[in-house]
């Protein structure tokens, strides 16, 4: 896919904390992190999130993980606005419950389809058009259990999450190739 914009950010959303870490929400959390793990580079921590920054075919990205809560991702918008980041060169990675388990893609664009993290930044950016990774994470037979599925664990293998996130930071570092 071809993005309208170069992404110089990519923000991973999930929500900070111990309990939350392998929950279906963090899987934003987990693909920068294989993405920063990959590419040898550390985590700092700068006002409301946390911060590394790799290089991917010669750009200069910042991979980021606001440490917000997934309500208020969009937190971290104004620290990225003050580096001259617009929406148009975000790529934001989130879990996506309109999505078959393991079915990944990239988009610009469009609504939050009820995900409070998009919609967070949103409403904070003032803007739809920023670039998506969707990790397909299936939804629950009854709707209105989706808020404990989200935050609750995969319960597909350890080994086919981790194959899927390899795969999610080799589509991610091909929007880089010429």
């Amino acid at each position: 896919m071809k993005l309208p914009a170069v992404i110089s950010a990519i923000i991973g959303l999930g929500n900070p904390g111990p309990k939350f870490v392998n929950t279906r929400h963090n899987i934003g959390f987990k693909i920068v992190d294989a993405l920063a793990h990959k590419h040898g580079v550390s985590w700092r921590t700068k006002d409301v999130m946390e911060v590394a920054e790799v290089m991917l075919d010669g750009t200069r990205v910042l991979l980021i993980k606001p440490q917000t809560f997934m309500n208020s991702s969009g937190r971290v918008i104004p620290q990225l606005t003050k580096k001259g980041i617009k929406p148009e060169n975000m790529l934001v990675a989130h879990d996506e419950l309109e999505k078959k388990f393991g079915n990944l893609s990239i988009k610009f664009g469009g609504s939050a389809r009820g995900h409070n993290g998009l919609r967070s930044i949103i409403e904070i950016a003032g803007t739809k058009d920023f670039a998506r990774f969707r990790f397909g994470i299936g939804r629950p037979e009854d709707k209105n259990d989706v808020g404990n599925y989200v935050l609750r664990p995969f319960t597909e293998s350890k080994e086919e999450v981790e194959c899927l996130i390899d795969k999610s930071v080799e589509m991610i570092e091909d929007l880089y190739k010429p």
